[in-house]
């Protein structure tokens, strides 16, 4: 094969491809007529939500569909040259040496028996027959390109002794062993920690430059677009609904999708009462249930019938653009600049009195030290340590922190799933932290309920929808018949804004969204005072979010409910809570209302955060702070304040207090607490981390 350097064409042409997946039944078409092309040295992003078709053009490249899917139409051409006319022997080749793929999950791409060493060794010595001395040398200079601390050892460890960050570091080091011409990127960061995620964002931005490299950045998140591409195609149901450059599609965009999707997420400015997020109506089409016409058309705001639902719709180029090219009739028509028909303006509601006081809680739990075995010395994990706030009735409080901090742990111990180890929790004034769930009475386990962040897992998949509201009605001792259990059902299936006609539904007939709001419904079932929403819209599609986050603000509304809601999203907390806490490594490092905690001075943890998150708008400006290694472990903590082993700031406390005091907890104006040794100083010379270009 020849490299990159003998051909100057596109690295990757993607031409009216189509791939469909055949079954006993039927074909399932599942991308039709997609078009798009890498250039040399480009990054390409490819968003869409779930089942548009990302995936399936992703695995059409590497030709690995599996004995159902087949290319039908259209061509692939690396190089120049068509993929489907290569023989076996010529695709091995190209595989893994000329084309690399890394996948959202680390662990599928590692062998859990061979140290990494081993594995990053076997690319060049497969694929370009070099030397063991060689490929060592190589392997050592891809895991110090990656930033891995002490690249020997690296090499020597098996996957499981690695952070999820680390392994997939070592993935995208084993990617760019062989120098790929392409890279194909499959929701890479996923998996990771928002700190981590812009550590491995920046890093494959680097990469990319040094090595040359063209890439296929697959995504649902089009702030990570923003953030490492040049260019980006938007897909819908199958098909690319508008492909350019990243000013024009952001700036100037031509497809009402791709509007409808930027409407949908949490922008600065959104305000969940003056400015709230506007959702995608409807649902996304089933491959062998799509409108005919435009795919979009049934919930689209510029729909016109006869029109629009007439025949196959090409793409259309948009002219004076780079590229850019959109697959809508009306394009030419819409008023693109007018304003958004506002949702519903709400009051803000004013917090009532407390509901929840947590009080100097501690959660530690006693671990084997050799976890394998058993045996040895017991280790003290401190989940949590010394956590102290308050809730209050109508109030949405967001619990911020990466993996590991202690969020989930606080969340066991509320619902009585664990009891603390010290310290009180008082609901209603009255103590719960030592009554397990078995323990409490039904009033206490009606009142304290939980959204959970996988509805799948949740859910009963061998009872209906309505059968599961009404079991949890039964629980908590609500309506006098079956009857009356039975119209109770029905209201809550209204109060989620889900058909009544869903209650005899199986939850495998729901997609995801509609599972949540099943959840949802359970967990207001009882009349809950307070509802610890764990990541309730993280495994769910950007235009489902919109939906899901403004019901549960709807029904906290109605209900008065005291809303926890646990999260590594800053985007969707600034839009939604009244009050935010930020948690590192079991402590409270900072707590105040959102406006305080979104403007400086900030804890170093939290103005790293926000540089962290990537956000979906051009206009606005970002201080870069990449945090070194990943968060510490509970088991073995750094001495004095937690964050010191990653914090920027340290240099500016004198006499090494960071190493050796855990930082007293300060309350600056208005209540706004900070735990860190930072004297007032130096906080008033922090800047803000995200501003307008234009300021």
């Amino acid at each position: 094969m020849n490299k990159l350097s003998d051909y100057d064409g596109p690295v990757l042409e993607i031409d009216k491809l189509s791939i469909s997946f055949f079954t006993r039944l039927r074909e399932i078409p599942a991308v039709m007529d997609f078009s798009v092309s890498v250039q040399p040295g480009e990054a390409v992003g490819l968003v869409g939500e779930s089942g548009c078709g990302k995936s399936t053009v992703a695995l059409g490249v590497m030709q690995d569909l599996g004995k159902n899917g087949r290319i039908v139409g259209g061509s692939i051409k690396f190089k120049g040259r068509d993929l489907a006319e290569m023989s076996r022997e010529e695709l091995r080749d190209i595989r893994g040496n000329e084309i690399a793929m890394i996948y959202q999950e680390p662990m599928a791409s590692l062998n859990p028996a061979m140290k990494i060493g081993r594995q990053l060794m076997e690319v060049p010595m497969i694929h370009e027959g070099v030397s063991e001395k060689e490929a060592h040398a190589r392997a050592l200079e891809v895991v110090t390109d990656v930033r891995l601390p002490d690249p020997e050892r690296m090499l020597n460890s098996y996957p499981h002794q690695l952070s999820g960050g680390q392994q997939q570091r070592i993935v995208i080091a084993m990617a760019l062993m062989s120098k790929p011409s392409l890279l194909i990127l499959d929701e890479p960061t996923t998996a990771l920690d928002v700190t981590v995620e812009a550590a491995v964002v920046e890093l494959v931005r680097d990469l990319g430059k040094k090595y040359g490299t063209s890439m296929l950045f697959i995504s649902h998140n089009l702030g990570l677009i923003l953030e490492t591409c040049d260019r980006l195609c938007v897909m819908y149901s199958g098909e690319a609904v508008e492909r350019g450059s990243i000013a024009d599609v952001f700036d100037e965009m031509q497809h009402p999708y791709t509007q409808a999707l930027f409407r949908s997420i949490p922008l600065p400015g959104a305000d969940k009462n003056a400015h709230p997020l506007v959702a995608i109506p409807g649902n996304f089409p089933l491959p062998h249930e799509r409108p005919p016409g435009c795919n979009f058309g049934p919930r689209c705001d510029y729909f016109e019938a006869g029109r629009c639902d007439q025949g196959q719709i090409q793409m259309a180029d948009v002219a004076g653009n780079d590229r850019h090219a959109t697959r809508c009739l009306r394009y030419q028509e819409i008023d693109w600049n007018a304003p958004i028909v506002v949702g519903d303006q709400t009051e803000k509601t004013k917090p009532g009195e407390v509901v929840l006081k947590i009080d100097n809680l501690k959660k530690y739990y006693e671990v084997a030290a050799n976890a394998l075995f058993g045996g040895g010395v017991k280790k003290v994990v401190k989940a949590n340590e010394t956590l102290s706030f308050e809730a209050r009735e109508s109030e949405t409080l967001a619990i911020v922190g990466e993996s590991g901090c202690g969020k989930s742990t606080f969340a066991k111990v509320l619902m009585g799933l664990e009891t603390a180890t010290e310290g009180e929790i008082l609901l209603d004034g009255k103590n719960i932290e030592q009554t397990a769930i078995e323990a409490r009475n039904t009033q206490t386990v009606s009142d304290v309920q939980m959204v959970f962040q996988n509805p799948f897992d949740t859910l009963n998949p061998s009872m209906t929808v309505g059968r599961q509201i009404i079991r949890a009605l039964e629980i908590f001792d609500i309506g006098d018949t079956d009857q009356d259990r039975k119209q109770r059902m029905l209201e809550l299936l209204d109060l989620v804004k889900l058909p009544r006609a869903f209650a005899e539904r199986m939850p495998r007939q729901l997609s995801g969204g509609q599972k949540q709001r099943v959840g949802i419904a359970r967990a207001f079932s009882g009349g809950a005072r307070i509802v610890v929403a764990d990541e309730p819209v993280s495994a769910l599609d950007v235009s489902v979010q919109a939906a899901v986050t403004d019901l549960l603000m709807e029904i906290q509304r109605t209900e008065k409910t005291t809303l926890l809601f646990i999260s590594h999203d800053l985007s969707i907390v600034r839009y939604l809570s009244d009050r935010v806490m930020v948690m590192y490594l079991g402590h409270v490092v900072e707590l105040g209302d959102t406006d305080q905690v979104f403007s400086p001075p900030y804890h170093p943890y939290t103005e790293a955060l926000l540089s962290a998150v990537p956000i979906a708008d051009t206009s606005i400006e970002k201080e870069h702070i990449v945090l070194e290694g990943d968060i510490p472990s509970a088991m073995d903590p750094p001495s004095g304040c937690p964050f010191q082993t990653r914090c920027r700031w340290k240099g500016e406390v004198a006499g090494g207090l960071c190493d050796q005091e855990v930082p007293p907890t300060r309350t600056l104006e208005a209540g706004h607490q900070i735990k860190c040794h930072l004297s007032d100083e130096v906080l008033e010379r922090m800047q803000p981390v995200i501003k307008l270009a234009a300021e």
